[in-house]
């Protein structure tokens, strides 16, 4: 594969109670345990940088193969729903793509967020390795 762009991040302090900062220093901020996990919840947590990544990049995917196939995705939106907990002697992850296309019949809708999956570099990295639900939300009936 031709690497086209790399980012790059350190990571400081004590993990996820720590900070994070990329080289280009566009992020910069301080990580937090979620309340829900023992933490303050204070501050941005790994899962949530992961969940807002996915859905930026499931989009773009979305929007990518919907101008292949002239469909209308004006309206668009796609949430990540990033889940984490014990799996066998550590932790994993789990993942929910909520996706809308108000503007798209349901079964076309079904087609295109299928075929973002196949595009998308996060669901590429994830496949077989993470569970992800993809679920086609507000589609326009036929």
């Amino acid at each position: 594969m031709q690497v086209l762009y790399t980012a790059s991040a350190l990571a400081t302090g004590d993990g996820r109670d720590g900070h994070v900062r990329t080289a280009d220093g566009t992020v910069d901020l301080d990580l937090a345990i979620p309340k829900e996990m023992g933490g303050t919840g204070r501050a941005a947590n790994p899962e949530q940088l992961f969940a807002a990544g996915y859905a930026a990049c499931f989009h773009s995917a979305l929007r990518l193969v919907a101008r292949r196939a002239r469909a209308d995705v004006t309206g668009s939106v796609v949430e990540a729903e990033v889940g984490i907990g014990p799996h066998g002697a550590g932790f994993g992850l789990t993942v929910a793509l909520l996706v809308d296309l108000p503007a798209v019949e349901r079964s076309a809708a079904q087609q295109l967020v299928e075929a973002a999956h196949q595009v998308c570099p996060y669901s590429n990295a994830t496949r077989g390795n993470i569970e992800v639900a993809l679920t086609v939300r507000a589609a326009a009936s036929a």
